[in-house]
């Protein structure tokens, strides 16, 4: 299963679509787990997925001093919920640790278990939202934990082109994850494109001077059809350009319209980068729990995903 996604990732021609999900709170009884695994994987009956990003969600109060919009809840431990959904559906599983909480021996302990008691290969490791508090392990630690572990995991990176937009220097956080280990990186929600393309360029050109292969890039896309929606989505740090905003507020079907805007910026990145080289994978994601938004994230998935395969064929003939 491992080496069938990391396979897919290392063949630019092809497309490679997640669907992004978080684990139940943490009251959740197993039971209930898993009637919630089956709702989801039942929505998704109609897609055609490569795998489930599923991440573990922290209390980012102390990187901004915005009170958060919608309550931060425990959840359960995404590598239970990630063992549970590949059992489910038969397809493999990305899990996001966020390292900052525990010392190298509790990291070391937690990537055992990943890997014997719940069949876990692939990893997203995040780490602190901010400089404040206590760090007991840093990402560059944990990167150093793994490459000395014994087993073979396929490692990948956070990207935020926000950072990019502010210091210019995210494509050279890019490749120095890569020489810790990262074979692959998954985006925060785009819904800034220029920011996107500027990141992009930059790692792409770097890969071409340096004489790399780039590795893959998964953007990460979210519908939002309300505005609490866009107060998370920037509390979260996700940049949305002023106009976008308004398009968004202002529309008769705000929902709707956020669906256009995200097609509108994928088929604007690809313009822009597909040229380059840079394998472009998707995540689609639903930032709440609100029915409308979880239906309309199963909508920008077929249409996002619909877009990315028609470039990539439309590139491959070019080349052909």
């Amino acid at each position: 299963m491992n080496d069938s996604l990391q396979q897919k990732f290392a063949d630019p021609h092809r497309s490679v679509c997640f669907v992004g999900t978080t684990p139940p709170k943490a009251s959740t009884e197993d039971m209930q787990m898993r009637e919630i695994a089956d709702r989801l994987l039942a929505r998704l009956e109609t897609l055609e997925y490569d795998g489930l990003i599923v991440y573990d969600i922290q209390d980012e109060s102390s990187r901004i001093e915005k009170p958060r919009p919608f309550p931060f809840m425990e959840t359960r431990d995404p590598r239970e919920y990630s063992k549970l959904l590949s059992g489910l559906n038969s397809k493999p599983t990305i899990t996001y640790k966020s390292v900052a909480q525990k010392d190298k021996a509790d990291f070391d302990a937690w990537l055992e278990e990943a890997w014997t008691q719940y069949g876990l290969h692939n990893l997203v490791l995040v780490g602190s939202p901010s400089s404040e508090g206590e760090i007991k392990l840093s990402l560059n630690d944990a990167y150093a934990a793994l490459q000395s572990h014994d087993k073979p995991f396929h490692l990948g990176g956070v990207t935020i082109a926000e950072r990019h937009a502010v210091k210019g220097n995210e494509h050279e956080r890019l490749l120095s994850k890569s020489v810790n280990g990262c074979e692959f990186f998954v985006s925060q929600a785009v819904y800034n494109a220029q920011a996107t393309i500027d990141l992009l360029t930059s790692y792409a050109r770097s890969c071409r001077d340096q004489g790399i292969t780039p590795k893959r890039v998964i953007l990460t896309f979210t519908p939002c059809g309300s505005a609490k929606t866009l107060e998370f989505m920037e509390w979260l740090g996700i940049s949305v350009p002023e106009a976008t905003k308004y398009r968004i507020l202002d529309a008769e079907k705000p929902l709707a319209e956020s669906v256009r805007i995200c097609q509108n910026n994928l088929e604007q990145i690809l313009d822009a980068c597909l040229p380059l080289g840079l394998p472009i994978g998707l995540n689609i994601e639903s930032l709440t729990n609100r029915k409308a938004e979880i239906d309309a994230s199963i909508q920008l998935y077929q249409l996002l995903k619909a877009t990315l395969d028609l470039r990539l064929a439309e590139r491959h003939l070019q080349q052909a």
